[in-house]
């Protein structure tokens, strides 16, 4: 299977061109599923129900988010009733919504689970007690043709470790969160194809997608910040990578995929 992902999208600019190029990619790569991350698509903190329904209009199969999701409080009861819109898996026992869903596309069935960090993140339950419960969800050549799981978090060396827990047992582990892409993508020795981090869809003349002068004004004067970042409204990047697995679920390459700018 040909599968993209996403990385965080970064307000509205940034959401309509991954909706139009969504569109363009799944054609020209004839690409048999997408899933995008979409934490920061409304104003750049958290997502909507209308939002989501326009990644899935626009060609969307799973969307994913990590520690903004619940910044628009109406998302709550929308994300209660989803088996496509994820949150992380490790948050608290009773939080709405699924950490991990399949479903079926034309090409197979696809596999996804949401995970957060624990280092420098908000608090979750400890994220590698949850490796066993994806591995006994998520089953290549089981109940799965392909499975990705999106580790959103900090701390790349609590990314590796994670990957390195899955390898094997998941076509792709792939990083979110920092908006910042990292040039390690690969595919790790048992096959699973892995990026620390995808970086960020939004304007990167920016500081991680926000206007550079309120962000800049938080370091400079840390006791005169403004309540609330604005997103930076310069053309924005899409970026994302594209995963190829073979026969048994398992991957043959992963290649950065950079649009616009």
């Amino acid at each position: 299977m040909k599968v993209l992902f996403i990385g965080d999208i970064v307000g509205k600019k940034a959401r309509n061109f991954a909706q139009k190029k969504i569109v363009d990619l799944k054609e020209q790569l004839q690409i048999d599923a997408i899933i995008v991350n979409v934490e920061n698509a409304a104003g750049g903190f958290g997502v909507t129900p209308s939002i989501c329904d326009d990644f899935f209009l626009a060609g969307a199969d799973v969307l994913t988010t990590g520690n903004h999701i619940w910044d628009k409080r109406e998302i709550i009861s929308y994300i209660s009733k989803s088996e496509r819109l994820l949150r992380p898996l490790n948050m608290i026992k009773g939080t709405p919504g699924l950490g991990m869903t399949i479903i079926k596309v034309d090409a197979g069935t696809i596999g996804v689970a949401n995970i957060m960090t624990n280092l420098f993140m908000a608090r979750t339950d400890p994220v590698f007690e949850k490796v066993p419960e994806i591995l006994k969800y998520l089953k290549l050549n089981n109940n799965v043709d392909f499975s990705l799981v999106d580790v959103h978090g900090e701390a790349s060396s609590e990314k590796m470790a994670i990957a390195y827990a899955l390898d094997g047992s998941v076509s792709a582990v792939v990083g979110t969160h920092t908006h910042v892409p990292t040039a390690d993508h690969q595919i790790l020795e048992k096959g699973t194809a892995y990026i620390t981090d995808v970086g960020m869809s939004g304007d990167y003349n920016s500081i991680i997608g926000m206007k550079k002068d309120d962000a800049l004004n938080r370091f400079l004067h840390p006791n005169n910040k403004k309540s609330r970042l604005e997103v930076s409204q310069g053309e924005p990047t899409l970026c994302g990578v594209l995963i190829d697995s073979d026969i048994n679920g398992l991957s043959k390459s992963i290649n950065p995929l950079r649009l616009g700018g």
